[in-house]
């Protein structure tokens, strides 16, 4: 039997989540994230909230930012778990665990390539 609910709060809490970065939160090491999606277990215990870095290009000088980040979220974990349980309506707030969005940079670097590819496809046809 499959169950939306775990989808359901998960949506709930992205929102959430994301509202709290944007308000409530001054912490600048978190300003530049962006939340990307939610992974909620079956039975709601944990959440697994996946994030990105605005500007992310893979960039080698990004990786002090995202690990600044990542400090910055788990800092504000308990908080920002404290305050789903005054938001959502749930009996037991799941343990929130935030984790890097690789595809985005990955999605960047193929798009880069192909790009680069359409690009030699045009300079070859122009020689001939």
């Amino acid at each position: 039997m499959s169950s939306y609910r775990p989808e359901r709060i998960g949506e709930q809490i992205h929102k959430e989540v994301s509202k709290l970065l944007m308000y409530s939160i001054k912490d600048p090491r978190v300003a530049v994230v962006t939340i990307s999606g939610v992974e909620v277990s079956r039975d709601i215990s944990s959440a697994r909230i996946f994030f990105t870095i605005s500007g992310d290009a893979g960039a080698a000088d990004n990786s002090a930012e995202r690990k600044e980040a990542e400090r910055g979220l788990k800092s504000i974990a308990p908080f920002i778990r404290r305050e789903l349980g005054k938001i959502m309506q749930l009996r037991f707030v799941p343990a929130i665990r935030f984790k890097y969005d690789e595809s985005v940079a990955y999605g960047q670097k193929i798009d880069a390539l192909l790009h680069q590819v359409q690009d030699d496809l045009n300079d070859s046809s122009a020689d001939s």
